[in-house]
């Protein structure tokens, strides 16, 4: 397992930011991204426009985990 946060720039509303994520989110954005037929840059603004008051990131993380739940019979 790979350890520590990268930061990644990205494009959300015509405006660069940057998010910071495991490697290992980053790699399930990107999947997320191609399953939706969507850019990375815009899952991310897809995300950014629901998140409310949360943190980016941190927003990020739970849209993976709610895909992943989709799928899942617990």
């Amino acid at each position: 397992m790979k350890a520590g946060l990268v930061k990644h720039s990205v494009l959300v509303a015509g405006h660069r930011t940057s998010v910071s994520l495991e490697p290992e989110f980053w790699q399930a954005l990107q999947r997320l991204a191609k399953a939706n037929q969507r850019s990375v840059n815009a899952e991310i603004g897809a995300i950014d426009a629901g998140r409310g008051e949360r943190n980016l990131s941190s927003a990020i993380r739970l849209a993976i985990l709610g895909a992943y739940e989709a799928q899942r019979t617990f």
